[in-house]
């Protein structure tokens, strides 16, 4: 009896117990004109790409498939890694539309979310699939909510590294121009003295930060230029606690000392560098300083002033320009990140484009915009399209290696082995 009653129990429970044990994740192969893998500045012409599940599978050409598996060809397009987008600001939106102290005071926390939303539509659109998101600028830690939303599937975006409300010497920010005593909501965290600094920094990670930011320099005063802000001990202090908690620390910084502190620090990145020298990039090489130059800010930014665009160009833009010539010629690392919302969300590929045309040669900006800005934040998951890393893939019409204005002619988005765009 004992007998009958066990087999009677492995029949009842094997049509559901079944399922599960046999379950295999569904598979894609992709079948574009040819790979660009990230790594190689030399597209693999016939390559293809086999997804199962959320990763890649196998990357190579005339790919065994495994039955059931469902085929997209993409004709004509190159295949990419997703793009990584190095410095956004999805809270906030282009500053010819509203002054970055209209955002701050007077635009309420719902709607700037609701912005913020479309904007992250609007970059996974784009073709990429991971943004580092470097400050709220005065909406709290709402890009930390925004970054759940997402995981969970409730809105579309792509893959965000928060930096919450980034973190800046008390009295050295803004909004200013009030009365004295008077307090005023600021765009980040106010922080003084070595404690302060790292209590500024632990409660960032607690809230959920993924990356520390800090102003390196700043303007104390209205029409003042730019100076250092944190002394040397509270940089190292605040980048000592970041990198203890397993975050990266990116640092805005235009001022040869405010760089200077940051690369002695041992900062993952700075932000901008606009005033750099050829000294402080060698210091940056030496160090393993990632840059991030953020020319398209400086381009948008003249371009809201009245700039056509044409040559001579502006302070703002020529002194960039010179500071990323510098960086080239020094060999520092550098990173693709716009500043993307001082101009539209979706319109990320900008700052390639300007990199190329200040003397990048377009395969290397294709790589520093996958691989190159992957190994910059520590994403050891994504960047390139080998076996094992996330399935983050983006089809292109034309050869971005050869002309990257294909990365403005996107046709195909897949995140995580779920195709987003086109098919």
């Amino acid at each position: 009896m004992r007998s009958l009653i066990t087999a009677l129990f492995v029949l009842i429970a094997a049509p559901t117990l079944a399922p599960a044990l046999a379950a295999e994740p569904p598979s894609i192969l992709l079948r574009p004109a040819q790979v660009f893998d990230g790594e190689d500045p030399l597209p693999h012409p016939g390559w293809q790409v086999l997804v199962t599940g959320d990763t890649i599978a196998a990357v190579g050409p005339s790919l065994a498939t495994p039955p059931g598996t469902r085929t997209i060809d993409l004709p004509g397009e190159t295949l990419i890694p997703g793009m990584i987008e190095g410095h956004s600001h999805l809270f906030l939106h282009p500053y010819n539309e509203a002054k970055w102290d209209d955002q701050v005071l007077h635009e309420p926390l719902a709607l700037r979310t609701a912005r913020a939303v479309v904007a992250a539509n609007r970059t996974l659109m784009a073709g990429f699939t991971t943004t580092r998101d470097l400050g709220t600028e005065g909406a709290g830690y709402a890009d930390v909510g925004l970054r759940e939303a997402i995981r969970q599937g409730i809105v579309p975006g792509p893959r965000i590294l928060a930096a919450t409300r980034a973190i800046v010497a008390r009295g050295a920010y803004g909004p200013k121009g009030f009365e004295p005593g008077v307090i005023v909501p600021q765009g980040a965290e106010e922080a003084s003295g070595v404690e302060g600094i790292v209590a500024a920094v632990r409660g960032q990670i607690a809230a959920g930060a993924d990356v520390v930011k800090l102003y390196g320099d700043y303007r104390w005063g209205p029409g003042e230029p730019s100076r250092a802000t944190f002394s040397q001990a509270e940089m190292t202090a605040a980048v000592a606690a970041a990198h203890d908690a397993g975050r990266t620390v990116a640092v805005h910084t235009s001022t040869p000392e405010g760089m200077r502190r940051a690369i002695d620090a041992g900062a993952d990145t700075i932000e901008h560098g606009y005033g750099g020298t050829p000294e402080i990039f060698r210091a940056m090489h030496d160090h393993g300083t990632t840059l991030c130059p953020t020319l398209a800010a400086a381009d948008a930014t003249a371009r809201y002033a009245g700039w056509s665009g044409a040559d001579p160009a502006p302070t703002g833009v020529a002194t960039s320009r010179t500071a990323f010539a510098a960086a080239l010629a020094a060999h520092v690392q550098l990173c693709v990140g716009g500043d993307v919302g001082v101009f539209p969300h979706g319109e990320n590929a900008r700052e390639i484009a300007l990199m190329v045309a200040a003397g990048m040669p377009a395969p290397q900006a294709m790589i520093a915009a996958t691989s190159g800005n992957a190994h910059a934040f520590h994403l050891t998951d994504r960047g390139t399209i080998k076996p094992g890393l996330l399935a983050d893939l983006v089809g292109l019409a034309g050869d971005p290696t050869r002309d990257v204005a294909a990365t403005t002619a996107v046709r195909f988005v897949m995140k995580g082995g779920v195709v987003v765009r086109g098919e």
